[in-house]
């Protein structure tokens, strides 16, 4: 038998590679189902939970003194009048104003606090993020009924050399208790205007687009 130039050989290591994959993650990727390009029915989504960075009014009627406009740290902690490091990533904005307003309590009589969200980043579990061949790879937050078609405007649509069609979201089931694997077809959204290929996102999902071999 002929001995094989190494280039080959490899070639061929990698191919066995990647079918090995492919048999331990169950075969190919699914699809999911259209959607689209207007929400025919709009509605609200998961109720926000807050983030690292996030900028929040935090207000006390008839305590002016005691609100503030804060930034949460990137250690998931805020401070205001009267409270140091105060967690705040992970709860949502009804859910801090409860905390803030038991620790006031020891100063003033019933208060009654609200939290407003000024600037949205959200914790990971709710942003998408976008990464490889594409203009501007970012992690953006989720909007109710966002599509993969708003996703790819957000960050500019595929770069020159984006494999479009070979391009995959990654999305964790919590049903399941794991992650799951879907194939995507941007190059016909994108290029062609196919709307069967526009598909709904979820909070979390992680769009992953290749380079073309070619």
């Amino acid at each position: 038998m002929p001995h094989l130039p190494a280039r080959l050989l490899a070639a061929a290591a990698l191919a066995s590679v990647a079918l090995t994959g492919c048999a331990a993650s169950g075969g190919p990727a699914r699809e999911l189902p259209p959607a689209s390009f207007v929400a025919m029915q709009e509605g609200p989504g998961e109720e926000y939970i807050i983030g690292p960075l996030d900028q929040l009014t935090v207000f006390v009627w008839r305590n002016p003194e005691l609100g503030a406009k804060v930034q949460v740290r990137p250690d998931g902690r805020i401070t205001t009048p009267l409270i140091t490091d105060m967690p705040a990533v992970g709860k949502t904005p009804s859910m801090l104003a409860e905390d803030i307003r038991l620790q006031l309590s020891q100063y003033i009589e019933d208060p009654l606090v609200s939290v407003i969200v000024d600037g949205f980043s959200g914790t990971f579990s709710q942003q998408i993020r976008i990464v490889g061949a594409t203009e501007k790879p970012a992690s953006i937050p989720y909007r109710a009924n966002m599509t993969v078609l708003d996703a790819m405007i957000a960050v500019g649509g595929l770069s020159e050399y984006a494999s479009g069609n070979s391009a995959r979201l990654i999305r964790f089931d919590k049903t399941a208790g794991k992650q799951q694997e879907y194939k995507l077809r941007l190059g016909d959204l994108l290029k062609k205007g196919d709307s069967k290929a526009n598909v709904m996102l979820a909070p979390g999902d992680v769009i992953i687009i290749p380079e073309s071999m070619f």
